[in-house]
């Protein structure tokens, strides 16, 4: 038996022992090297946001990186404005550490910076059928906050619509198509149905209410006093100042309930759900560096097996019949990009600090000449 025991705390040591290995690894930062000098680029370079060491806001600049040259299967397009999500922060920080496996241990392995754009097409290769030099389009592609970005035919990009600005179609992609598979794949929301959104203002949250409505739901709003009347305007039936009232602690119950904030135990949100209601889960508090917003998801998963009610958690995944059909929303005036601020791609880093506070209305876009 003595023998046994002594096998078995040899095994618990070794495992000890590699889990601290892997702890110290994938929580290292390496060094920041010195930022490049970002002077006039010529014409086989362009400005773009960098980073090449995990940390704040700090960390990015932008550099004189080389101009990317589309594939067969590829358009280039000149970037008008971007638009920041908190994706952006998570990648800057290397947090929660358990996404440095690929994003890169100690270092990130890919230095650009940015997902959606908006911008025209300057050159296109020579199997591409879809699109040519001089269309608007938009959509998400890897180093989006950069002069410069190429994406494939085939993948997350679109026609702008022509009564929309860049600004406005560059704060679409990832924020309006997160809320449009949160209520339409993973919410299966049908017309007449209750609703309730909370972080009602933000990103997705401003997308959710429209789309919501689109849908033919009656929708509930919650956030801050100082943004209720912008939600009404967006079409909520109602808006709860969570300052003021805890919406689980209501009586009104939901078939929906869009989670962007996670600031309620998943027990209290069961509380508020129909019997065969549906709790997605979008965004949740991240303070923790090693599970993150994981946390939130984690709860659910375990709370499950004993309620009812389904509760999910997703991650978007930008395509192009999504895009094609909030870009038709756009053009018809159904669906409207709340921007909270603008600042210019000098100021890029400005851009993902302010995000990172949580207080933005909507989008904060980033604009490139």
């Amino acid at each position: 038996m003595k023998r046994r025991y002594k096998v078995l705390a040899w095994i618990f040591g070794f495992f000890a022992v590699v889990i601290g290995v892997f702890a110290v690894v994938v929580s290292h930062n390496s060094p920041c090297p010195a930022p490049q000098s970002a002077t006039a680029a010529p014409d086989a370079s362009m400005f773009a946001l960098q980073y090449h060491c995990y940390g704040g806001p700090e960390v990015l600049h932008v550099e004189r990186v080389p101009k990317p040259t589309p594939a067969d299967d590829q358009l280039l397009v000149k970037v008008h404005a971007a638009s920041v999500n908190p994706l952006d922060w998570h990648f800057m920080r290397g947090e929660p550490y358990i996404m440095r496996m690929s994003a890169g241990l100690g270092a990130p392995t890919d230095p650009h910076v940015g997902v959606d754009f908006s911008g025209t097409v300057e050159a296109v290769g020579k199997s591409v059928t879809r699109f040519k030099p001089g269309d608007e389009v938009f959509g998400a592609r890897g180093g989006a906050l950069g002069e410069y970005v190429v994406v494939r035919e085939s993948r997350a990009v679109t026609l702008k619509p022509a009564n929309v600005s860049h600004e406005q179609a560059a704060a679409i992609p990832v924020a309006a198509v997160t809320a449009l598979q949160a209520l339409r794949e993973q919410g299966n929301l049908k017309p007449g149905q209750k609703v309730l959104i909370n972080g009602a203002s933000g990103g997705v949250g401003t997308y959710a209410v429209q789309l919501a409505k689109v849908m033919g739901a009656k929708v509930t709003g919650v956030c801050s006093d100082r943004n209720a009347e912008m939600v009404r305007s967006l079409g909520a039936d109602r808006v709860i100042d969570y300052k003021k009232e805890d919406f689980t602690r209501g009586d009104t119950h939901y078939d929906l309930i869009v989670d962007n904030i996670g600031n309620h135990p998943v027990s209290d949100i069961v509380d508020v759900l129909e019997p065969t209601g549906i709790y997605v889960i979008v965004g949740a508090p991240s303070e923790d560096p090693w599970i993150g917003a994981m946390a939130g998801p984690i709860r659910a998963k375990l709370n499950a097996p004993f309620v009812d009610q389904q509760l999910k958690f997703f991650l978007a995944s930008v395509e192009q019949k999504d895009l094609e059909y909030v870009a038709s929303l756009m053009q018809d005036g159904k669906l409207v990009s709340v921007i909270d601020r603008r600042y210019p791609l000098a100021e890029a880093a400005e851009a993902i600090r302010y995000l990172e506070t949580g207080r933005a209305r909507g989008k904060v876009i980033v604009t490139i000449p």
